[in-house]
């Protein structure tokens, strides 16, 4: 698996291509719908700027004495009951509804830049409690957000209309993680970013890709929408 070092630089690649994203981004263009639905691009925004500030207030808990699950685990289906699932859409809806196509870019570059700074300052065994309750690593959850910051950049690519800006750095930390680290079968012809979109939902798999993935090991994880 990709080591500490490129999971914190596909963290901030990834969050500072989407800030020069946002900074031209219209009231108008925040007013688009997704596939994340019932996400438009402001809610779904909400979210990744909830999901990127987490860690932060994780790493001011007190750790849990051991880690019980790896980024792979934290995307469980089992965690995406109802309830949660509700929760999650709500809590993005609000925190869109507080956020203005002028201050945005700056609100949410704030927040990454202070999730890095909390990241820095602990120790590289450092141990956090995810709001489902999962004792993780620093570095495996920081993984979970490079994954949630990536993968909702595409839906948010797709929303406006924009060639996907996935950057190399998260594009390998995440393909990585979906293959558990093994390489993609050359019969299924996939860059990277083919892989993401296609292990991920965001574009569609033949019963052929299916097999052969399933055949290499790949990892179906579960993060809704």
């Amino acid at each position: 698996m990709t080591g500490p070092e490129l999971v914190r630089t596909g963290f901030r690649d990834e969050c500072a291509r989407l800030v020069e994203v946002l900074r031209d981004l219209t009231e108008n263009d925040l007013d688009r719908p997704t596939d994340c639905r019932p996400w438009d691009v402001r809610g779904l925004l909400g979210h990744v700027r909830t999901g990127v500030g987490r860690l932060a207030d994780m790493l001011a808990a007190p750790a849990p004495p051991h880690a019980e699950v790896d980024a792979a685990g934290y995307f469980g289906a089992a965690k995406f009951t109802p309830p949660v699932d509700a929760a999650r859409i709500d809590g993005g809806r609000r925190e869109g509804r507080q956020l203005s196509a002028a201050a945005l870019a700056d609100d949410v570059d704030r927040v990454w830049r202070a999730t890095l700074h909390a990241v820095d300052t602990q120790p590289a065994g450092r141990v956090v409690r995810t709001r489902h309750g999962d004792a993780m690593t620093v570095v495996e959850f920081l993984r979970t957000r490079v994954v949630e910051v990536g993968v909702h950049g595409l839906d948010l690519a797709a929303a406006l209309d924009r060639p996907p800006w996935l950057t190399p750095a998260a594009a390998t930390v995440v393909a990585d993680l979906l293959t558990g680290g093994r390489p993609v079968p050359p019969g299924l012809g996939w860059d990277r970013l083919t892989l993401v979109r296609k292990a991920t939902g965001r574009a569609p798999l033949t019963p052929a890709e299916r097999a052969t993935a399933d055949a290499a090991g790949f990892r179906w994880l579960s993060f809704a929408p």
